[in-house]
């Protein structure tokens, strides 16, 4: 059992209610919060909803970096929205332009010890300047900005031990990988990993973020590193030195868990198409032809990384069979490039300069062409992400993709034959916030600006008395977010739930068949529940709450599944869905699609914590059969459920 850690020293400092013991519900005081445009919108509309006038946390900032591709009203109109409503509501807001949030967060917001809520799966980056940093669901995020506690299970705690220094050529995007190469991305949830040891003093912040921002794709709530000297010296350059805290594990600190990596050992890593897991060494991938190279996202685009691949890059060209790409994370890291003249050796070596945001790693824009193998510095490379059907995306450090870059080919950086750039941590960040809008003192009188294409939340029904369902869909291993809710040119329709729902579980739909959407709709028209059939790690990725909401306008009243992963099961939680279990995983191969699934008197069996008994009644004929299912829900849970949502309580 886990003691005297630094991840208990946090929450021991904002918990609100419940049992300090693995695994049990608490709830703990959020100090910071954080959206983007892409789940921001929605979350900012369930804040009206609640009829909330002022956000009650310590500090909250609207970001605008997702939904920069303004093909048509919808983006723009969602950021006019977005701008109003910070104002009216007491929020910071980022313009277009001023980079993705979690950098921008880290650079000018975030201080150590402190909670912070994000909208976004990756607001865990925010542990590599020893904050708490969680993602959550829109709705989850807006009732914190209204004040109330974020709820959540006392977690397990993983240590991981770092002894040793990197070697030139490895970098930190190479320990995260290691870490998914031990932990996988599934069977994490409800743990936190914080990282301690003599091979964390060597690393800077920004190379902590880049392992904390891809703990998203372990699954676990967070990760954290201490605040040291290392974190002072990041504050001090960025102007915030009055921000810094000391904060550590005690010396008889103990694990859940304990991982040890020695930094010397390490070697460049690559994580493989299609999922961060799939890990093996870049000497193993030595040859491999590449079409295209994109550097940035909130993984690996801060002014270290970019200073590397301008080092690199500096008096030699790309190579004519590849495109690269480049995104830096924030306005004060391209525009550090600029005075700098580091911005003026990437382009001459033949780069695309892209705008301060998301991007590409998203889906917008940036598609690899067919059958190319494409090199991205991102933190997912789920089938289809890239916008590619069939897409073969990897996801590999700044230098390692630099070196494919100028070779044409993936190849160890140190076999490129050049000396490794020597990069210097600024003792002075260019600070200007100008990009950052504060609110007035009053916003009561501020008006809020709704285009035509700014829709509202959709509300749920009760949860019925017993379950007449069909099994709509059935999805394999690992069914992430973007499965569900693909991004790319579908996310400018985020405001617009009618028109976001058609794309429900796009990449399963086959051509010339009913879609899901089709489906759903029609078992819900029919009078019956759609329910959804998972396998193992459903849910995983991104923290859309789309991923609920829309599934839900279709019509789904349950979920069963092998496991679901956090996020996406408080989701399913806050908008009315059930999410079950098989107590049996062998179940899930006897259920197929059209199967009808009864479920009587649910509303009882959750409100005693009884056992639930599905009847599964095959579309083929054959003999009904009895299933057990299990679930996992807090008391507040079950309200939420019954009730069809947390939008429906008062």
């Amino acid at each position: 059992m886990a003691k005297n850690t630094l991840i208990q020293k946090i929450l021991d400092a904002h918990i609100v209610s419940g049992e300090k013991k693995a695994g049990e519900p608490i709830s703990i005081q959020i100090d910071q919060t954080l959206t983007q445009d892409a789940t921001g919108t929605m979350a900012y509309l369930e804040l009206e909803a609640m009829g909330v006038k002022k956000v009650a946390t310590e500090l909250s900032v609207s970001y605008v970096d997702h939904n920069m591709m303004q093909n048509g009203p919808e983006n723009r109109n969602d950021h006019l929205y977005l701008q109003s409503v910070a104002a009216s509501k007491g929020v910071r807001f980022s313009r277009p332009g001023n980079g993705i949030c979690h950098q921008v967060h880290l650079e000018r917001f975030g201080v150590p010890g402190k909670t912070l809520l994000g909208s976004d799966s990756h607001t865990p980056t925010g542990g590599g300047i020893g904050m708490m940093a969680i993602g959550a669901g829109g709705l989850d995020v807006a009732l914190a900005m209204a004040g109330q506690p974020f709820r959540l299970a006392f977690p397990k705690i993983i240590g991981v031990e770092l002894t040793g220094r990197l070697s030139n050529w490895v970098s930190a995007k190479d320990i995260i990988l290691k870490m998914l190469e031990i932990l996988s991305t599934k069977g994490n949830v409800g743990c936190m990993v914080e990282y301690f040891g003599e091979g964390v003093k060597t690393l800077t912040v920004p190379q902590r973020a880049t392992i904390t921002n891809m703990g998203a794709e372990l699954g676990v709530t967070c990760s954290v590193f201490p605040s040291d000297e290392m974190t002072k010296e990041f504050l001090d350059a960025q102007g915030r030195g009055a921000d810094w805290v000391g904060l550590s594990a005690g010396p008889d600190a103990e694990y859940d868990r304990l991982i040890k990596i020695d930094l010397n050992t390490l070697e460049p890593l690559a994580a493989c198409p299609s999922s961060p897991d799939n890990i093996k060494s870049i000497a193993a991938l030595k040859g491999t032809e590449v079409g295209q190279v994109i550097i940035g996202s909130c993984t690996n685009s801060s002014y270290r990384d970019l200073m590397i691949v301008a080092g690199m890059l500096k008096g030699r060209k790309i190579s004519e069979n590849v495109t690269l790409s480049i995104a830096p994370g924030s306005k004060q890291v391209l525009e550090m490039l600029a005075r700098n003249g580091a911005l003026a050796d990437i382009i001459s070596a033949g780069a695309r300069i892209l705008e301060a945001g998301c991007g590409p790693c998203i889906g917008q824009g940036q598609s690899p062409a067919n059958d190319t193998v494409t090199l991205r510095t991102f933190n997912r490379n789920f089938p289809g992400r890239t916008g590619t059907k069939g897409d073969q995306s990897y996801l590999v450090s700044p230098e390692t993709a630099c070196a494919a870059a100028l070779a044409g080919y993936i190849i160890p950086p140190a076999e490129l034959g050049i000396a490794y750039p020597e990069v210097e941590n600024p003792s002075q960040f260019l600070i200007d916030d100008s990009m950052v809008i504060l609110p007035p003192e009053n916003g009561e009188g501020v008006e809020i600006i709704r285009k035509p294409t700014i829709g509202k939340p959709p509300v749920n029904t009760p949860l019925p008395d017993s379950i007449d369902g069909v099994a709509v869909i059935k999805t394999p291993d690992k069914t992430s977010t973007d499965d569900i809710m693909p991004a790319g040119v579908h996310l400018k329709h985020r405001s617009n739930i009618p028109e976001y729902a058609k794309v429900v579980f796009e990449r399963f739909n086959e051509l010339g068949k009913e879609t899901f959407a089709q489906r759903a709709a029609k078992v819900r028209d029919a009078g019956k529940h759609g329910v959804i059939i998972g396998r193992d790690s459903y849910g995983q990725g991104s923290s859309r709450e789309h991923a609920a909401i829309c599934p839900m306008y279709l019509g789904i009243k349950v979920l069963i599944a092998m496991a679901i992963e956090r996020i996406h099961a408080a989701n399913l939680v806050n908008f009315g869905i059930v999410p079950l279990t098989f107590a049996d995983k062998s179940d899930y191969d006897k259920i197929a699609e059209g199967d009808s699934i009864h479920i009587p008197q649910i509303r009882e069996a959750l409100t005693s914590g009884s056992s639930i008994t599905a009847t599964v009644i095959p579309a083929g004929g054959a003999a009904p059969f009895e299933i057990k299912l299990n679930y996992h829900l807090t008391d507040e849970d079950v309200k939420i459920i019954l009730a069809g949502g947390r939008l429906n309580l008062k």
